[in-house]
């Protein structure tokens, strides 16, 4: 719920801090469809950031063991997704 700012999997409540929940929203917004580095950088910590890969790296990972780490790929060389059930 973007507006309330919560998550919720299967009806249970899953607690995010502010940064894991913009990266969520950013994968929500696009699901299925890798999203670059460079991008998620932006979309999370904003345009002047002064963060790097191993920051978003770490984040990826948190928001992974919250939500599942079978939710969020990776595709080698261009960058991660939501996966989508089909």
């Amino acid at each position: 719920d973007q507006r309330r700012k919560t998550v919720t999997i299967a009806g249970s409540p899953i607690d995010l801090t502010p940064l894991e929940f913009r990266l969520l929203a950013s994968f929500a917004m696009r699901p299925g469809e890798a999203l670059s580095a460079s991008e998620l950088l932006d979309q999370v910590y904003g345009h002047d950031h002064d963060k790097d890969l191993n920051a978003l790296e770490v984040l990826i990972g948190r928001l992974r063991r919250k939500i599942g780490a079978q939710a969020i790929g990776t595709r080698r060389g261009v960058g991660y997704f939501l996966k989508v059930e089909e």
